[in-house]
């Protein structure tokens, strides 16, 4: 960090600190230093909060008033043009925060919220910011689909909002459709839950943690209750706001040394869903999932949701997959006999269960010829990354040497032509593309390694029962 960058965190954190943000119960000179203390993480998730002391599981860590909290309403209320302009508009929530959060942006300074917003990322890796490439780089349709339709609605609620912003006069940097992807993927990425605006709020400080994803006594709480999403929302995450401290709370997940890295439960989501809405993915998520085509009358034989049919991150089918599958490859005026076996989890028969595991290969299979790379060329790729360039010439002749899709990336960012030679510095749009395709390649290799351990898996079963 700069001397520049310091400067701006202790501002912001002197700041917090008058608003009455606090990691202890006791009173402090500062918002942070008995509970928790800003560490750099480069490997898990860069800048974060690492333990000051040994924390136990459940004890409040953190805790931020509401009046410190970053809303619509808070932003309108003291802005009384913004909030007369957007009256007038029929914008969604997230629209309307969106707004706001760029009309606030554009005050710089003389916004009360300057300490605060200087602490912001100048960019974000989430889908709607991929461009055609970057999109094509993820080389599944369902991906692909995805990020199409998460720039597609990035780009309808931009141009939908349009009016309003033109009405507050909006500089035309602020206008531009960079700048909504940069503040909608604020709010898509950084904002929390609060009962009162589905938009959700900017929590100063509490903001800092890291990404952990939910652990297995948490998700089967998720998938065994029906209790009201009020209290779900206190099983799958760490941080909640609290009517009776007038306040959004954080509370530890787990014991925590003197040292580690303290992280926060935003929810459960795949690789794929942690692109979309908050740029970047894990390397170990306990809750991804590969999808490979079923048989189209599956879904008739069997009440599960299409999306608990799939393979998990270590390569093994789900259980509503793998009953759904037996019952399918049970002889039809057989599978009524059978339909309780499948259904409680149990091999129907070894020779059902052959059946299941061939064709889960077969169908694995399938799926990776979809993709144009193999896992061994992904790798390969991801290898350039960990180097250094120091100009252009240097990543031209580096990718040249790999797949046709390095030539695409090339041509896509102008640096196949002749002229690309010497020391001509990277630029920063050619940085930001390379973030965005590491990014696109590192979660189809996840996704192709789950399919290869799939099938690695299903052989293993094969030959233990043939």
């Amino acid at each position: 960090m700069d001397e520049e960058e310091a400067t701006k965190l202790e501002t912001f954190l002197k700041w917090a600190t008058t608003l009455g943000i606090s990691d202890s119960t006791l009173n402090s000179q500062s918002c942070l230093g008995h509970t928790l203390s800003i560490s750099y993480f480069p490997n898990a998730g860069g800048r974060g909060l690492s333990a000051a002391r040994d924390v136990n599981k459940g004890e409040l860590i953190l805790k931020v008033p509401k009046s410190a909290l970053m809303t619509s309403q808070s932003l309108m209320s003291n802005d009384h043009t913004l909030s007369v302009s957007l009256s007038k508009m029929c914008l969604s929530s997230t629209q309307i925060l969106t707004v706001a959060l760029l009309n606030e942006v554009a005050k710089g300074k003389r916004s009360w919220w300057y300490p605060y917003l200087t602490q912001f990322p100048t960019n974000y890796d989430v889908l709607a910011s991929f461009d055609e490439f970057e999109i094509q780089a993820l080389q599944l349709d369902d991906a692909i689909w995805a990020a199409e339709k998460a720039s597609e609605k990035a780009k309808m609620e931009w141009e939908s909002a349009k009016t309003v912003m033109e009405e507050l006069m909006f500089k035309p940097h602020y206008m531009s459709f960079k700048a909504w992807i940069w503040a909608s993927a604020s709010i898509s990425s950084r904002t929390m839950h609060i009962p009162w605006d589905a938009a959700g709020c900017f929590c100063p400080v509490g903001d800092f943690f890291n990404y952990a994803a939910p652990d297995e006594e948490q998700v089967l709480s998720e998938d065994s209750t029906n209790a009201d999403m009020g209290a779900k929302s206190l099983r799958l995450t760490d941080g909640v706001f609290e009517e009776k401290y007038d306040a959004y709370c954080f509370y530890a997940r787990r014991d925590y040394k003197k040292g580690e890295q303290v992280l926060l439960s935003y929810g459960t989501y795949t690789n794929l869903e942690l692109l979309e809405h908050y740029g970047f993915i894990l390397n170990e998520n306990p809750n991804d999932k590969a999808y490979v085509p079923l048989p189209s009358d599956i879904h008739s034989l069997c009440s599960w949701p299409a999306d608990s049919l799939y393979i998990d991150q270590i390569g093994k089918p789900s259980f509503a997959l793998l009953a759904a599958m037996r019952l399918w490859a049970t002889p039809t005026h057989l599978q009524k006999s059978v339909r309780h076996v499948a259904c409680s989890g149990s091999i129907v028969s070894n020779a059902n269960e052959i059946i299941v595991m061939q064709w889960l290969i077969k169908e694995c299979y399938s799926v990776l010829k979809i993709f144009t790379t193999s896992i061994e060329e992904d790798d390969s790729l991801l290898s350039v990354f960990d180097k250094q360039f120091e100009s252009a010439t240097e990543l031209k002749n580096a990718l040249l040497e790999l797949t046709g899709e390095s030539c695409a990336f090339l041509k896509a960012n102008g640096l196949l032509s002749d002229k690309i030679s010497g020391n001509i510095a990277l630029t920063r749009k050619v940085t930001r593309s390379m973030d965005k395709w590491k990014l696109a390649i590192g979660w189809r290799l996840k996704y192709k390694e789950m399919l290869h351990d799939c099938i690695s898996h299903c052989t293993r079963v094969i030959n233990d029962l043939s």
